[in-house]
């Protein structure tokens, strides 16, 4: 006998947690390798007292992420796979960013990602049973992502866009473009085009 909420329709659908697809089916490494890089996520990645950017970048290449020359990576950040996470020279992430990174998220040269934004690239199946289903994520060069926005799986953050804050960016961005707002939408032209 199930426990049924008061008041809950009984011809509404209610998809059982117990038998969806995990989150597993995206972990592509062994058990081991995952559970330490938990481990060393804690203990250097997200750990507001360890404040060298330079020991959390070898930490992400060792353990697989692509990482270029020049990058600045904040305490307090959290990546889920770094395996699955490429970034070019010169980048900037700010404190508190999140790589909820279940599929690839390839970041260009000289971007700015801001304090709390979060990046994820998974969301569900939920017309059928719950399953992962992830789409990669690509920020091109010269993006700046102001703080506290959200990028979605499957967008494209065009050349040199820049997102307002707390913007939910679940589209394609075009280059060059400035957006905001919740669904972030077009606002303006980030540099003058020449004539």
């Amino acid at each position: 006998m199930g426990f049924r909420e008061p008041n809950q329709p009984s011809n509404v659908r209610v998809i059982d947690l117990a038998d969806a697809p995990g989150e597993k089916t995206a972990w592509d490494r062994p058990k081991a390798q995952v559970y330490l890089w938990a481990i060393v996520e804690l203990l250097l990645i997200t750990n507001a007292w360890q404040v060298s950017s330079t020991l959390r970048i070898r930490a992400l290449r060792l353990f697989g992420a692509e990482i270029g020359d020049g990058v600045i990576f904040r305490p307090r950040t959290r990546v889920k796979f770094p395996w699955k996470l490429h970034i070019g020279d010169r980048a900037w992430i700010g404190e508190g960013v999140w790589f909820h990174n279940q599929d690839h998220i390839h970041i260009g040269s000289d971007v700015v990602i801001s304090q709390e934004t979060f990046l994820t690239t998974g969301t569900h199946a939920y017309r059928r049973d719950m399953s992962l289903l992830t789409r990669p994520i690509l920020i091109e060069s010269g993006v700046w992502i102001t703080s506290r926005c959200m990028v979605l799986g499957g967008v494209t953050v065009g050349t040199s866009a820049l997102v307002k804050p707390m913007s939910l960016v679940s589209e394609d961005v075009a280059p060059n473009t400035i957006v905001g707002g919740n669904p972030a939408r077009p606002l303006g032209t980030r540099f003058p085009t020449a004539a």
